[in-house]
């Protein structure tokens, strides 16, 4: 991208993500209600002008995504990697240009607390080694960036919040769309009640998954849909009605694939969630086919984005108009990025605390417990 196409792009993104600081009720949660979080301001900032950034896990999200927006990003760049694969450390040196002492495994991770270039940790792993990294990167001192899903379980999540807060470093959760315009902007619409009070929602988040060997169809790695495109689906839910569910009315797990989604996991997960006022969203995740769309019911009119969460070309209407910021890949990582980092610069509330992907896996463990029970789960 060339440098005036960058800086053009990043400043109609800014647009959106300086309302969204602004508006404290977005910024905290998908809710409107506004609430003090652990990781707020319990560390001075670092006394650079950028965050040196540390990937830990250079699978895809890593190498094609993550790593080119750290080039596009103003306020970090990436600093070091933490990987078991000797080969990939020898290309990413040879390419990104990280010098030797920046480099981990994982056996040698613990000692990036001796490192003053890295400031901030973005753990990219499979859900099930989220807590051990989150922790181990806290107990070293530097912020904590972890990717979606928060961790397999609630008291996982919980536990990293408590490590961060305790080592007094910030924690946020990598949930692009929070920082991305066209979701801040129907998000506002929604918590502005700018087409009144929203009747009902529907919302679907899938693609065809054709892995057969990833940690998305193993359960002891947090495999299974609802882990990882379920998060978007309930993003949407609580995002689209501008509050928080107060049960799982049904849910329901199948497997069209059960010679690869195996051991009770499934690639398709169907489920109705009760919002205060009687309001329900009905909601779908899918590895067996691509779907992306939400639509919101609202007493002035619906509300429809589709795609609501792609990494790019997400847009929609409503009877306000159109819906439309575009930018191109890997904006959305990189607008970020570089809000994560300025919230470490500047020692201020990060837009995507640890309590919200707790949130999320609260509503994960609901849903499959009332998929295995058939019961009405209270949240």
């Amino acid at each position: 991208m060339k440098s005036t196409k960058r800086r053009d792009a990043l400043k109609t993104m800014a647009v959106g993500g300086s309302l969204a600081l602004l508006t404290p009720g977005i910024l905290v949660s998908c809710s409107q209600k506004s609430e003090k979080t652990a990781s707020e301001g319990d560390t001075p900032p670092i006394k650079k002008s950028k965050v040196g950034v540390a990937l830990v896990g250079l699978g895809y999200y890593s190498t094609d995504l993550l790593a080119p927006a750290l080039q596009l990003t103003e306020n970090c760049y990436l600093a070091g990697i933490v990987t078991g694969t000797p080969s990939k450390a020898s290309a990413w040196k040879e390419k990104y240009g990280i010098p030797d002492k920046n480099i981990y495994n994982y056996e040698n991770f613990d000692r990036i607390k001796e490192n003053p270039d890295i400031d901030a940790i973005y753990v990219v792993l499979p859900p099930s080694m989220h807590e051990e990294y989150v922790i181990r990167a806290a107990n070293a001192g530097k912020h904590v960036w972890c990717e979606k899903p928060m961790a397999v379980t609630a008291q996982e999540c919980q536990n990293m919040i408590d490590a961060c807060k305790k080592n007094g470093v910030q924690l946020t959760i990598g949930y692009r769309l929070h920082h991305e315009p066209n979701t801040q902007e129907y998000r506002g619409i929604i918590n502005e009640g700018k087409l009144g009070k929203v009747k009902s929602l529907k919302c679907a988040a899938g693609y065809r998954e054709n892995r057969t060997d990833h940690w998305k169809q193993k359960k002891e790695m947090g495999g299974g849909v609802i882990y990882d495109m379920g998060v978007y689906s309930i993003q949407g839910a609580r995002c689209g009605t501008g509050m928080e569910p107060i049960a799982v009315v049904s849910a329901k797990t199948i497997s069209t694939r059960p010679d690869i989604y195996q051991d009770g996991l499934a690639d398709v997960v169907e489920a109705t969630l009760e919002f205060p006022g009687g309001v329900m969203a009905e909601i779908k995740t899918s590895f067996a086919e691509n779907t992306n769309f939400l639509t919101v019911e609202c007493e002035q009119g619906i509300l429809a984005m589709e795609p609501f969460s792609a990494y790019a070309g997400v847009k929609g209407t409503s009877p306000l108009g159109e819906i439309n910021h575009p930018y191109e890949v890997p904006m959305q990582q990189a607008m970020q990025m570089d809000n994560d980092a300025k919230s470490i610069l500047e020692n201020k509330p990060v837009l995507v605390p640890g309590e919200e992907g707790l949130r999320d896996i609260r509503i994960v463990e609901a849903i499959l417990k009332s998929a295995e029970t058939g019961n009405r789960v209270p949240l």
